[in-house]
């Protein structure tokens, strides 16, 4: 059974001051695979950095992250990340974006194609998937980001207030 764990993460930031900042102190949990975890507190509490360091973008201070039995040491497919902002490639139109994971990991459109539409019309965004991301409202961007995600079929999904930039009816029918 696959499941995620967080084993005794820490995370110091050193100042160029010579200071540091404590983001994180002895974080332990374990998820198992279906579970759903909501991480709640006030700005700056430490929230993204845990994201940052479960999806491998950081190394913690002392620690470590556990994915189906491996040691997390960097970025990997098997975990997406959904960010406040977008982050998509803007000079690629919407069904690209959306696909760009499972072309990187060497699938044809025969395999991906149908999940990709699919998706697409699932964020709403059918009428649009000819369109460059820089011509979408930030809502629709990132449900652009949500679908790119989603269609690289993580083992776990990383969200980073995703849902910030929808108006009330898209956030409740994303949720």
């Amino acid at each position: 059974m696959s499941s995620l764990k967080i084993d005794d993460i820490s995370m110091r930031f050193e100042l160029p001051n010579g200071g540091s900042v404590q983001a994180l102190q002895n974080v332990s949990l374990t998820l198992k695979k279906g579970e759903l975890m909501s991480v709640l507190g006030p700005s700056g509490c430490g929230k993204t950095t845990l994201l940052n360091i479960v999806a491998g973008f950081l190394a913690p201070t002392s620690g470590k992250v556990i994915l189906n039995d491996h040691v997390v040491t960097g970025p990997a497919a098997e975990r997406g990340m959904v960010f406040q902002q977008g982050a998509l490639f803007e000079w690629m139109n919407v069904r690209d974006n959306v696909s760009f994971g499972p072309r990187m990991a060497g699938q044809r459109e025969a395999q991906f194609g149908p999940r990709v539409d699919h998706l697409i019309e699932v964020v709403g965004l059918q009428d649009f998937h000819e369109k460059a991301t820089y011509e979408l409202s930030g809502g629709m961007q990132q449900r652009v980001a949500l679908a790119r995600c989603l269609a690289n079929d993580p083992d776990v999904i990383l969200m980073d207030e995703p849902l910030g930039a929808l108006d009330a009816l898209t956030r409740e029918k994303m949720q």
